[in-house]
C-alpha cells in the first residue's frame, strides 16, 4: 500500500462524500480467498465503492452465515493468514479509498492489540471491525487501535437497548455498523423491517456515518438501505460471486448496479 492513512481518514473520507448527498457502498471481500485476490480491490474502487471492507478469515467465525464461512474455510486452506493478508495489502497500489479490516478478537488477541493494530496500520489499513466484542469489554482496543490511528467500529444491531446505543453511536470511530437483522450474514429476499428503526435511532444518538449491513444483496436493498441510512455494506452477495468464479471484471459490473441504486436514491 502507496498511501498510509491519516488518523480519523476513514470517518472523515465517508462524512466528506455522505455531505455531498452521495449514498456510501462498503462491499466486502476476504483475504487470501482466490490467486491475485487484491485485484478486487482496484474493481471495487472503480464501480464507486467509498471504503472496503478486507475480512481477516478465522476458523470459527460465528456471526457470519454459510457464504463468509466458506469464503473464509477456501482462504484459510489456501494458507491465507493475517501476516499474510497485510503482507498482500502492503503491496498493492492505494486503491484511493479507505480499507476496513473485519475479524473476530481471538485474532487479535493472538498477536496482541498493540501488534496487531500496528500491523494494520503499517499495511494501510484505517479501520477495523471486531463483530464479537462487546462494548464493556472494548476499551482496551479502543485505546490501542486510536492510539496506533486505526478506527475501531463498533456495531450495532435491532435488540441494542437505548442508553447502549448512544455510547456505540458516540464511542465508534469511522461509522456505526447497524445490523439490520438479528443473525448471521447472509443474502435475503427483502431487508429486515427493523433496519429503518435502528437506523433512526442511530441518527438521532450521533452524527456519524451509519452503514446497514446484513442481508443487502441488490439494487432495490441498496436503495433502500440508502432510505435509512448513510450507505450499505454488501458481503454475501459479493463473496458467492467470487466463489463462484466472478473475476474482477465481473465483481465491477455488479457493483456498478448497486451504485447506480444509491445514486438515485
Amino acid at each position: 500500500m502507496t498511501n498510509i492513512l491519516a488518523p480519523g481518514a476513514v470517518e472523515r473520507h465517508l462524512r466528506a462524500r455522505r455531505d455531498t448527498g452521495r449514498g456510501l457502498l462498503m462491499p466486502y471481500i476476504t483475504g487470501g480467498v482466490t490467486p491475485g485476490w487484491t485485484g478486487y480491490l482496484k474493481a471495487f474502487a472503480e464501480a464507486g465503492a467509498d471504503a472496503i471492507e478486507v475480512g481477516l478469515p478465522f476458523s470459527d467465525p460465528t456471526l457470519d452465515g454459510v457464504t463468509i464461512q466458506r469464503a473464509s474455510e477456501t482462504a484459510l486452506a489456501r494458507g491465507a493468514s493475517t501476516r499474510r493478508i497485510l503482507a498482500d495489502l502492503a503491496e498493492v497500489p492505494d486503491p484511493g479509498v479507505p480499507l476496513v479490516a473485519s475479524t473476530y478478537y481471538n485474532l487479535v488477541l493472538h498477536d496482541g492489540p498493540e501488534a496487531f493494530c500496528a500491523a494494520l496500520r503499517g499495511a494501510g489499513v484505517g479501520g477495523l471491525i471486531v463483530p464479537d466484542l462487546p462494548l464493556h469489554e472494548a476499551d482496551e482496543l479502543m485505546d490501542v487501535a486510536d492510539a496506533a490511528g486505526v478506527e475501531l467500529v463498533l456495531l450495532a444491531s435491532p435488540s441494542t437497548p437505548p442508553p447502549r446505543l448512544a455510547e456505540i453511536a458516540r464511542r465508534s470511530r469511522g461509522f456505526v455498523y447497524a445490523v439490520s437483522v438479528m443473525g448471521t450474514t447472509g443474502e435475503r429476499a427483502a431487508l429486515a423491517a427493523s433496519a429503518a428503526e435502528l437506523t433512526a435511532r442511530l441518527r438521532q444518538a450521533d452524527d456519524r456515518p451509519v452503514l446497514l449491513g446484513f442481508g443487502i444483496s441488490t439494487p432495490d436493498q441498496a436503495r433502500e438501505a440508502g432510505r435509512y441510512a448513510d450507505g450499505a455494506v454488501v458481503g454475501a452477495a459479493v463473496m458467492r460471486r467470487v466463489l463462484d468464479g466472478a473475476g474482477p471484471d465481473d465483481l465491477r459490473a455488479f457493483l456498478a448496479t448497486l451504485r447506480r441504486a444509491l445514486d438515485q436514491e
